[in-house]
């Protein structure tokens, strides 16, 4: 049964590697999908920064294989196996829903955070390069998106308006990255990863005069770095 779950992982990496590649892909929510639209908003980081998937698809395909052909029947790999494979399905199946209905995209990807969080907490703290780091990259940035995804769904319909779900999004980025940071001591790459999306909100509110986003992501990674140091083991 560990092979067979292995197994799943490279198929289900694979799947989510390709689906951007079987549809038109995905560029953001339009703002016409919204009933509020939503242009230029403060909590979506810069287009750049979206490039870190390419690296998260392919660690991600690179670490199932090497579990699979090298950790098949490990212990520290099985266990976070099942939670893995949960998070990439639901992800092969987000873009064509998120083209189609931002509030069920935005629940997706909070399931896609919660398993993905699951499986970097379960995981072993062998071979960080091929386990934790690909998983840890792919929560820290799943940590992000989701938070900008209910940022958005927040502010398109009315619920507040954009600058307060920016910056309510962003400290509900820092909390969770806090806490998974400190209970996940030997995964910085996780704190990198939200680092790395923060500096994107960063660049695209510079062309503002949105001093109170700039101030709180700048502080945040800040305190981001500060507690990565500190709770990383000797």
């Amino acid at each position: 049964m560990e092979r067979m779950k292995a197994i799943f992982v490279v198929t289900a990496a694979m799947a989510f590697a390709l689906s951007p590649l079987m549809t038109d892909g995905f560029a953001g929510f339009r703002p016409d999908q919204f009933p509020i639209p939503q242009v230029d908003p403060p909590v979506q980081p810069a287009g750049y920064a979206f490039a870190i998937w390419g690296v998260i698809y392919l660690w991600l395909i690179a670490g199932a294989i090497f579990g699979l052909l090298k950790r098949a029947e490990a212990a520290d790999w099985d266990a976070m196996r099942w939670p893995l494979i949960a998070s990439l399905v639901i992800g092969a199946a987000w873009i064509p829903v998120a083209q189609m209905s931002p509030f069920w995209a935005t629940v997706l990807i909070w399931g896609m955070l919660v398993t993905a969080l699951w499986a970097l907490l379960s995981a072993g703290a062998a071979d960080r390069i091929w386990m934790r780091t690909p998983i840890a990259l792919y929560a820290g940035w799943l940590t992000a998106a989701s938070c900008v995804a209910l940022g958005l769904m927040l502010a398109g319909h009315g619920i507040i308006n954009a600058q307060l779900a920016a910056l309510a999004m962003i400290v509900l980025a820092l909390v969770i990255s806090l806490v998974v940071t400190m209970l996940r001591r030997d995964a910085p790459e996780y704190a990198g990863a939200v680092i790395w999306a923060l500096i994107g909100v960063i660049v695209a509110n510079l062309g503002t005069s949105n001093v109170a986003v700039l101030v709180l992501c700048a502080g945040g990674i800040a305190v981001l770095v500060v507690t990565a140091l500190r709770v990383r083991p000797a």
